[in-house]
């Protein structure tokens, strides 16, 4: 969703991924990124109706892998990827809508396996020019946790 006036978003969110089954789950805000990425693993590509798909696992929360979402996808290809420690990784990319509060907005998205980062999704510069500015000191200014997402800490 592209506004004449951007919105604010805090330096974490609560996302959404509807077209692939993902209701919340935390993303980092990264400008330094370009690119956005997702928790995947099992990540299998396959063919559907003569186009290529892929279909992937995902934790949606952190610190928790006892929950599973399963998500498929239309396949745009394949791209090299540079973390931020400078290790190049080729990754799958799809395109998919990405909500944010009552935003939504159409992006490339590519899939990693992030069971080791604090943030299952990083929202890339990419996704949010021209509709978001960022506030590195605030968080969840574009809403809170789903009620029907709970997190399980250990005791």
């Amino acid at each position: 969703m592209t506004t004449d006036t951007p919105q604010v978003l805090g330096w974490r969110e609560w996302v959404g991924f509807p077209d692939i089954g993902i209701p919340k789950v935390k993303a980092k805000v990264d400008t330094g990124a370009r690119t956005s990425s997702l928790h995947a693993f099992t990540v299998e590509p396959f063919e559907r109706d003569g186009k290529q798909w892929v279909r992937f696992d995902m934790h949606p929360l952190q610190l928790n892998n006892s929950e599973v979402i399963s998500c498929e996808a239309p396949l745009l290809g394949q791209r090299n990827v540079r973390d931020s420690g400078g290790h190049e990784e080729l990754r799958y990319v799809i395109e998919t809508t990405i909500t944010i509060g009552e935003s939504r907005l159409k992006a490339e998205v590519t899939l990693t396996d992030r069971d080791t980062m604090k943030f299952r999704v990083l929202l890339g510069r990419t996704a949010i020019r021209g509709s978001f500015l960022v506030d590195s000191g605030r968080s969840y200014l574009r809403g809170k946790k789903n009620p029907s997402i709970k997190r399980q800490r250990k005791a």
